[in-house]
């Protein structure tokens, strides 16, 4: 079901990592080489091998940008890296199996016990009793219930441990006094079930939004609720007299038509197709940063994560490198903030501007570098890494001309962006009629190209 990735250890135990909390996967150039000399001999980079970070698959994990591990795996081909890295991308950012129903996380729970077996193939109690650990005498009386081995030193047999009697165990576990409530409301009067009749109003007084169009979304009709029945009602029974049970009332509640968010409304998107300053824009400040922004480290990882999250502007604190390497950096100035090289910043932005959206990146320069030949270094690490997803001229149909708006996002797809302040010269005539030049910083909501990078200055 794509709800974990597991693997078995030398120990020959399963591990198993929840997919949800894979944040990105890397391979390659890209791709997390182990600094431990022991992983880098086992994961086969002290051979002779040419090139075998291609073959490195790099997990990144964790339940927040900051506090992220690296997983690595060694496929046998590169192309099998490859398949294994988008793939897995593909599962952690799937935006439907991230709004699941109740349903599936209690599916994907079960999951996890299954693959958690022992040696001979069983499911150890004391995992069911990690699973639910806020009443143990609670979780070994369910169990026992279900007529389930219920000490911690014993184990269940799989086919004993169906999802069905999962379902059971957990119904004895979390007792819902509201769902009775709801049963008797709706017509029950004592009874285990409701009838056919009595679901059908429950849908369409209960559960539908009154302000709906009834011709756009028509109420549901009696066999469309009886295909309701059919799909959640465990009993044959109560299928055979169209009635549902509260077991499969439960079911229904936790079903996809019961979703918070429905499915497809996660479809939809704004108009893209304004001028850029039309838009609220996902933005970040002092991105670098993991923490204060008076001693906090600053991580290049951080630009990588931020994007991945969907953030489409991103902020550069460029300051001029030290001798011998003069290379530029970024840090919170005047602060005991760690410095990170600019042009490792500018490959993890290259890596992972579009992995997640592919609306335009804006790179939001706080430029301190007052070296010109630094300054051209940094223009040429953003040519040479940005490549074709640069913006380096104005987009044909919005030249450079007082009044004209910018292009849209839509327009834009797919490029990156630089916004800095801009100086302009301009002349002044001096006390005896000779002209100096001063310098003068003007924002605009125009183009304005520098440094063979086109920048856009926004108020």
């Amino acid at each position: 079901m794509g709800f974990y990735l597991y693997w078995t250890c030398p120990n020959m135990e399963v591990d198993i990592l929840d997919i949800s909390l894979i944040r990105d996967t890397r391979t390659g150039k890209y791709a997390k080489i182990p600094k431990d000399f022991r992983m880098r001999e086992i994961l086969g980079f002290t051979s002779a091998e040419q090139r075998p970070e291609d073959k490195l698959v790099t997990v990144v994990y964790g339940t927040d940008m900051v506090n992220i591990n690296f997983l690595n795996f060694m496929a046998v081909q590169e192309d099998t890296a490859k398949v294994w890295t988008e793939g897995l991308f593909k599962l952690a950012t799937n935006i439907l199996a991230q709004n699941s129903s109740r349903n599936s996380f209690l599916q994907k729970a079960y999951s996890k016990l299954k693959l958690q077996v022992n040696q001979d193939g069983r499911i150890p109690v004391k995992n069911i009793l990690k699973m639910f650990a806020a009443d143990k005498k609670r979780v070994e009386t369910a169990l026992e219930s279900c007529a389930l081995n219920f000490n911690r030193g014993e184990s269940i047999k799989p086919e004993e441990f169906t999802l069905e009697i999962f379902e059971r165990f957990l119904n004895k576990l979390c007792l819902r006094p509201d769902i009775d409530k709801i049963l008797i409301e709706n017509g029950a009067k004592g009874k285990p079930y409701l009838t056919l009749e009595q679901l059908m109003e429950f849908v369409n007084q209960k559960q539908r939004d009154p302000r709906l169009n009834e011709i756009l979304f028509p109420p549901l009709k009696r066999d469309q609720v009886r295909q309701l029945i059919e799909k959640y009602e465990p009993n044959k029974q109560f299928l055979e007299r169209d009635q549902i049970s509260m077991e499969g009332f439960s079911r229904f509640l936790g079903g996809d038509e019961n979703s918070i968010v429905p499915p497809e409304a996660l479809d939809l998107s704004d108009d893209m197709t304004q001028p850029l300053t039309s838009y609220f824009i996902n933005s970040s400040h002092n991105t670098y940063l993991t923490a204060g922004q008076l001693t906090g480290n600053s991580s290049v990882e951080m630009y990588r994560q931020v994007l991945l999250t969907g953030c489409r502007c991103i902020e550069l604190d460029c300051w001029k490198g030290r001798p011998q390497d003069e290379e530029p950096f970024i840090t919170h100035g005047f602060t005991m903030t760690t410095e990170i090289p600019f042009k490792e910043v500018i490959e993890a932005i290259a890596e992972s501007a579009f992995k997640t959206s592919p609306f335009p990146v804006i790179l939001s320069f706080e430029n301190h570098v007052d070296s010109a030949k630094q300054q051209a270094k940094m223009a040429e690490y953003c040519r040479n890494i940005f490549g074709d997803a640069l913006l380096t001229e104005p987009l044909e149909k919005y030249p450079l001309q007082p009044g004209l708006s910018l292009p849209s996002p839509q327009e834009l797809l797919g490029k990156i962006l630089v916004k800095n302040k801009k100086r302009h010269r301009v002349g002044v005539k001096g006390p005896e009629g000779s002209v100096k030049r001063r310098v003068s910083e003007q924002p605009s909501n125009t183009y304005s190209d520098s440094s063979s990078i086109c920048v856009i200055h926004l108020q």
